[in-house]
């Protein structure tokens, strides 16, 4: 099994903690210097420290702390050279994180499905066959050249809370015409997440997929002509904007002079 060291085990990197133990390939040590987080992640990892030390251990390590407090991670980490670091912080360019640290670095965008196995997550840098087992364990990913991953930290990083609104608001939907919340809830969740598995495991486009729901004169496409006829999707498109806007504004603060 390999040994991997995550620092910042908050709601990101306490998702990947839990994903990776679910996955059962690694073992995990959890560093945090707030005790409620490491507590929450505990059952979950082989170990959980203050100590940042700790991660020398390891062979990958990653490095899910808020952009705010990267340098003062970065100052007090020593990192072996052999070693690979993961870094999960929005808007911080590996370059800026690998004049920093003798390991490897690899910028990652993930998201917080890695908790159920079902990540989706942007990559840039030397993915090694490490990387690649490490991120395989807890969901999908793809490799990005570095100046994309602000528009991917829009997609698949900020996505989920995009799904979250629209599950939500459809769930809404549901109740208003008589439906329990519970039931509702449910209903609109698993549509959302058979409607992905669909899109990933068939061949045909999602227009194709679309016209495949939508019968002549039935009800889909009733509600399609609504959508259709809407802003959604420029709306949608302007949230995703929006949040890749924000990590560019990110980036700018670690530029090097």
């Amino acid at each position: 099994m390999g040994h991997v060291s995550v620092i910042g085990v908050g709601n990101m990197g306490g998702a990947f903690v839990t994903g990776l133990a679910s996955a059962g390939q690694y073992t995990v040590t959890a560093v945090d210097a707030d005790p409620e987080a490491l507590a929450a992640v505990e059952s979950a990892a082989e170990e959980t420290t203050t100590d940042l030390a700790a991660a020398r251990e390891a062979d990958l390590v990653v490095l899910a702390v808020k952009p705010s407090v990267v340098d003062a991670v970065l100052e007090d980490l020593e990192l072996r050279p052999e070693q690979t670091l993961l870094t999960f912080a929005a808007g911080v360019a590996r370059e800026y994180v690998a004049a920093r640290t003798d390991a490897t670095v690899v910028r990652v965008m993930p998201n917080l499905a890695a908790e159920t196995g079902h990540m989706a997550a942007a990559v840039a840098g030397p993915v090694t066959d490490e990387v690649r087992a490490l991120l395989d364990a807890v969901g999908e990913f793809v490799e990005v050249e570095e100046s994309l991953m602000d528009t991917a930290t829009a997609v698949n990083g900020s996505g989920p809370a995009f799904v979250f609104y629209l599950v939500e608001a459809m769930k809404q939907a549901g109740v208003d015409g008589g439906l329990d919340p519970e039931e509702a809830e449910l209903l609109a969740a698993q549509t959302f997440r058979g409607a992905a598995e669909t899109v990933l495991r068939d061949d045909r486009s999602v227009d194709e997929l679309i016209d495949a729901v939508c019968s002549p004169n039935g009800t889909t496409i009733e509600g399609m002509e609504l959508l259709w006829d809407s802003d959604v999707q420029t709306e949608f498109a302007g949230a995703v904007e929006a949040a890749a806007r924000r990590s560019r504004e990110l980036a700018e603060g670690f530029e090097d002079e």
